[in-house]
């Protein structure tokens, strides 16, 4: 208890204030024997008129050395103050511990937020590091998993943009470093030595002497993610903030590992997709090939339709033309197509025989674990002279159709039974001439079946198909397939679709070039 006169001088101090505070003694005055924020709460009270007095008014808290205390005034006699001094260090280091765990928590709520919101590798590494230099130290340092004899490093300084780099180090030379990134525990703040930091660990833009260092793995899916060193001046690390600085790590770890997955798979993805894709068509030895495809789901980049041309090495010999659809569709049937792919290009030196080719792709998938069946088409394409002579045989698979220069279409009349279904198949091969400006197409049953139309429920149909092939006569074979698709993309309006992929054969009109010496057979161009 203190008690204080109009002038600020103290007239009673009993005995637990003497020893809370030495030089607090009657006589003494407020300003010189009481902390700063007691002395000014006194003299505010004072200030104050005395009508409005109540024993709640000003009223303060605060530090003396290393306790916490709230003062309460009350009225004393002759105008005097009376100050009584209550211990509150318990309370307010649990109000404090309190505040200090709610920003945590927030911090790692938005960092899980901030990291796990994009897959993509180099943004979350750098927001690791930025989400560091801003909460938990001045500057932040995430090492990734060496690349040779390089690190990968991402550095950011408190208020600024983080940066990336590759530099030619040894994880060894900064103690604990080479540990952390290969997932052992850290090693504690104290037993790290600023002066030891190499200049390569040191980031742009930064300018204070550092004088705590923390280091710390980034942990993964059971593989490191790389390693977090906090930079800060003027100040050491508490076990605290180093506990705190491991569960961040932990977040990020996580995030990092799952970036990382991602971009495997990826690339993993990438890699198979590309014998899945359907190839581009160009013309050849005389002989336009255009080819289009449409998954089912637009998600989707492959499927169960495909297409493929292996073309000749000589005009005189025939490329070879194959259009399938594998039951169903989705990841399962682009695996059985990448399948049956590989096995027909196995075939390719039996092209001539079509029948045999389709036989041994048969007896291949009844011998595998699949239990899906395929339809398909062949044609072997070979141009003599101004014309394009055609060997097609069917698999159970729709008819192809020929548009002739004067809009006709015919059906060419091939057919057979389905590849993967029946121990023996049957196959018709039928041969046909397309002249300059012809074009015969070979589609999957996707356009057909597509629904669509007015009411949705209709569909697509052979009749509507030949009749969109009819005004495509004399068209360039690229023109044909972007004609078909357009009109099977108008008419399901963006409903519910099957696979879909088309391949247009084209004799192209050509010029004949008479020979130099008046003998040899010219050629034709475009």
């Amino acid at each position: 208890m203190l008690e204080s006169a109009a002038d600020g001088v103290l007239t009673e101090v009993n005995p637990a204030a003497s020893r809370l505070l030495r030089d607090a003694r009657p006589g003494a005055r407020m300003a010189d024997a009481t902390p700063a924020w007691l002395a000014l709460a006194d003299q505010e009270l004072r200030d104050r008129t005395v009508n409005r007095w109540a024993d709640t008014d000003g009223g303060a808290s605060g530090w003396i050395g290393t306790r916490s205390f709230e003062a309460l005034p009350s009225r004393g006699e002759n105008g005097n103050v009376v100050w009584w001094l209550v211990e509150d260090t318990g309370r307010r280091r649990a109000e404090e511990a309190l505040a200090t765990e709610r920003e945590r928590t927030a911090f790692l709520s938005e960092a899980s937020h901030v990291l796990l919101s994009s897959l993509n590798t180099d943004r979350c590494v750098s927001a690791t590091a930025r989400l560091a230099s801003e909460y938990l130290a001045e500057a932040a340092v995430v090492v990734s998993p060496a690349r040779g004899d390089k690190l990968p490093l991402a550095h950011a300084v408190a208020g600024q943009d983080a940066g990336r780099g590759l530099v030619a180090a040894d994880p060894c030379e900064l103690p604990g470093l080479d540990e952390a990134l290969q997932g052992f525990p850290p090693v504690p703040s104290r037993w790290i030595d600023p002066g030891a930091l190499p200049a390569w660990m040191i980031p742009e833009g930064y300018t204070g002497t550092i004088t705590s260092v923390v280091i710390t793995p980034l942990p993964g899916q059971g593989v490191p993610a790389g390693a977090l060193v906090l930079l800060r001046s003027g100040g050491q690390f508490t076990e605290n903030e180093q506990i705190f600085a491991r569960l961040f790590a932990a977040r990020a770890g996580a995030a990092l590992s799952a970036a990382h997955l991602y971009a495997e798979q990826s690339a993993i993805t990438r890699t198979l997709m590309q014998d899945l894709l359907p190839p581009r068509l160009h013309r050849v030895n005389g002989v336009e090939f255009a080819g289009g495809y449409r998954p089912a789901a637009a998600r989707e980049r492959v499927g169960g339709d495909f297409f493929d041309v292996h073309h000749s090495g000589t005009e005189e010999d025939s490329s070879l033309v194959i259009l399938g659809d594998v039951c169903g569709k989705g990841l399962d049937a682009a695996v059985l197509t990448g399948k049956i792919r590989n096995t027909l290009q196995a075939l390719v030196p039996m092209a001539d025989d079509h029948q045999k080719m389709l036989g041994l792709l048969n007896g291949a998938l009844l011998n595998s674990h699949h239990t899906r069946f395929a339809t398909m088409v062949l044609a072997s394409v070979r141009r003599t002279d101004h014309v394009v002579r055609l060997r097609l045989t069917s698999a159970g698979h729709p008819v192809p159709l020929v548009v002739r220069v004067d809009g006709r279409v015919e059906e060419v009349g091939t057919h057979g039974t389905l590849i993967g279904a029946l121990p023996d198949i049957e196959s018709r091969t039928v041969e046909t001439v397309l002249r300059p400006g012809e074009t015969c197409l070979l589609y999957t049953d996707g356009f057909t079946e597509a629904r669509g139309g007015p009411l949705g429920d209709e569909m697509f149909g052979e009749e509507r198909l030949k009749r969109a092939l009819s005004e495509c006569a004399d068209m360039p074979g690229e023109a044909v397939v972007e004609r078909i698709q357009m009109l099977a993309a108008q008419w399901v309006r963006g409903g519910g679709h099957d696979d879909m992929a088309v391949v247009a054969i084209t004799a192209p009109r050509t010029n004949h070039l008479s020979a130099v010496d008046g003998h040899t057979r010219g050629r034709y161009t475009a």
